[in-house]
């Protein structure tokens, strides 16, 4: 697979209007406009960005213009995407800014940001907040209700009363028109983006008279559909210090492996599908899930900060462990499917309820195989060998 092919395959979801389209562009020759924009509505970059990043990167690599740009105008409408109700509180346009200050210190550990067609920082307040009343009318009058009324958010919204903001009704006219004011030959933005994406595509075909390709990248999530990067309580910040980033991964569900090798490591696919198999075929996934931690924080630290991650990690949870000891069976043949960790706790006589399950679960004092659980319905995908501990005791899992 050359360049340009494993650019339009591996992490990319979609490509408007095709991806043939796009690939016969890239061959000629011709270098493309292209851009991603950030809503700069907290101060921490994490993994899922950098799925985006990556590929912006990969464009850069091969000579195109690529702008890194920051949302400090349509951050104020507040992105609806992905969202089931409307924001309490909007963000200014100095607020923005301010927290935009270390986006591009934080994405450069990916995008290169001097030296030779280096990635360009543009601000989108620079355009949307001079547009006159005037201007927002004619942009609106290139959608109908119809158009706007399709997008599935604004279904779910409507059918579950949730009420849906004006403000962030024009949210993709906004972004739309940061296209145009750019003149961009292509937008990049994850999947939950491609509405708005598509809007964009709209208005340069209207406003200037050309095409204007559309990149979709898959969302950075684990096998339920849960968004890795950004959880309740939980950002794995792409400038954690690298012990704590190295424990954020070792945290993740067994299930988030595969998921982050392909879209934030350049393992072959080869591997992973090894990896995938080995897994699926009752392996401990705890080695492949360590190799995964120590690769991202190499990634975005060095490899010293991760060799002194995984030393620590290793030397903290792991040595003098009870995974090697002689411990209690357990046979996990009886439970259904992927059973939960709360499931084995009370099924193994680790607690004697599930409301205990999870004041143990809650007290930090559940591990598997020296990992701290934190959540109380995480499967166990891949059981047998695995050591469950709760307080003093501790079952090993088999078939």
């Amino acid at each position: 697979m050359d360049e340009i092919a494993k650019l339009l395959t591996r992490g990319v979801d979609s490509v408007y209007p095709s991806k043939e389209a796009l690939e016969k562009v890239l061959r000629s020759g011709k270098k493309l406009r292209l851009y991603q924009g950030f809503d700069p509505t907290g101060i921490q970059l994490h993994i899922g960005h950098a799925v985006g990043f990556r590929k912006l990167a990969e464009f850069q690599k091969l000579g195109h213009e690529v702008i890194f740009l920051i949302g400090d105008g349509t951050g104020q409408a507040g992105d609806p995407s992905g969202k089931k109700r409307s924001r309490e509180k909007y963000l200014s346009n100095e607020e923005l800014r301010e927290n935009g200050k270390t986006y591009v210190m934080q994405s450069g550990k990916i995008m290169k940001f001097d030296g030779d067609n280096p990635v360009k920082i543009m601000y989108n307040g620079d355009w949307l907040n001079k547009l006159t009343l005037v201007d927002i009318l004619d942009i609106a009058s290139h959608f109908t209700l119809q158009q706007m009324l399709e997008r599935d958010l604004y279904q779910e919204r409507l059918k579950s009363n949730e009420p849906l903001n004006l403000r962030e009704f024009m949210y993709p006219l906004l972004q739309g028109y940061d296209s145009v004011a750019m003149e961009v030959d292509m937008e990049i933005g994850g999947v939950d983006q491609t509405f708005n994406m598509l809007g964009g595509r709209q208005l340069v075909k209207d406003y200037l008279g050309k095409e204007k390709f559309v990149l979709t990248v898959p969302l950075l999530t684990d096998s339920k559909g849960t968004k890795i990067g950004k959880t309740e309580g939980n950002v794995i910040g792409l400038t954690d210090a690298p012990n704590d980033f190295y424990g954020k991964i070792m945290a993740l569900g067994d299930d988030a492996i595969i998921p982050c090798f392909t879209l934030l490591t350049d393992i072959s696919e080869k591997e992973i599908d090894e990896m995938k198999r080995k897994m699926e075929t009752g392996e401990n996934p705890m080695a492949f899930k360590k190799q995964l931690a120590w690769e991202l924080t190499k990634q975005f630290n060095s490899k010293t900060a991760a060799d002194s991650a995984q030393n620590e990690f290793e030397t903290r949870f792991q040595k003098g462990d009870t995974s090697k000891a002689d411990l209690a069976l357990f046979s996990v043949s009886a439970l259904s499917g992927s059973p939960s960790v709360s499931e084995v706790m009370v099924s193994a006589g680790l607690v004697a309820s599930k409301s205990e399950a999870k004041r143990k679960i809650d007290e930090k004092a559940v591990f598997l195989d020296s990992m701290p659980i934190t959540e109380y319905n995480q499967k166990l995908d891949s059981p047998v060998g695995r050591v469950l501990k709760v307080g003093r005791k501790a079952v090993r899992m088999e078939k």
